[in-house]
């Protein structure tokens, strides 16, 4: 069951627990083996860069997202997404027409600090991000003022980002020294038509 994170401002849930171990485990075998993982290049600061993590873009055909300065055309929902897309829509109460699948395959791929705030996500929106594989810290800050919280994301834990949290808040999956064993990240989104 999803938890509200004391977050000012903010609408985030968490559950620790939202997939069992044994479905986490399957579906991180079937999508760490099965997806056709990509390096994508990634505008920062004026220049193009390597991605810092693999990942594939998957959903309907119309999702197509805009992220610093590259163009992503979906690859077709697998089954198992598809239907995780459908479970998370009915226990959020959202619509998902698209994930981005993430592999970080050690403590050395990360993702910096950023909000999910690109116009095509609209001004409120709804991102389910589930977590599989090895845990790891996130964090969020925010924009003005010093709020900030650290939490640990582990394997099947569900974090739920809803309303004005992207507005006011950026969150980072900060790098580590320490080995860690690979992780998938699942954030489901949906992506509205460009004007």
């Amino acid at each position: 069951m999803l938890q509200p994170l004391d977050l000012p401002g903010a609408d985030v849930g968490f559950d620790a627990e939202w997939l069992s171990a044994a479905e986490a485990d399957a579906l991180f075998d079937s999508l760490h083996g099965g997806l056709s993982w990509e390096t994508h290049r990634i505008r920062l600061f004026g220049r193009e860069v390597d991605s810092p993590r693999r990942s594939v873009w998957i959903g309907d055909t119309e999702a197509v997202y805009r992220y610093s300065g590259t163009r992503f055309v979906p690859r077709p929902w697998t089954p198992e997404l598809r239907a995780l897309a459908s479970r998370l829509g009915t226990v959020t109460g959202a619509r998902f027409n698209s994930v981005l699948a993430n592999l970080y395959r050690d403590g050395r791929d990360g993702m910096g600090w950023h909000s999910d705030d690109e116009p095509e996500l609209g001004p409120r929106p709804v991102i389910a991000s589930l977590s599989l594989g090895a845990p790891r810290r996130f964090v969020f800050k925010a924009r003005t003022g010093d709020a900030r919280r650290a939490l640990t994301l582990p394997h099947g834990s569900l974090l739920l980002m809803a309303g004005d949290t992207q507005r006011l808040y950026r969150h980072a999956l900060p790098k580590t020294a320490r080995t860690v064993a690979p992780r998938i990240n699942l954030t489901f989104r949906c992506v509205l038509p460009r004007g």
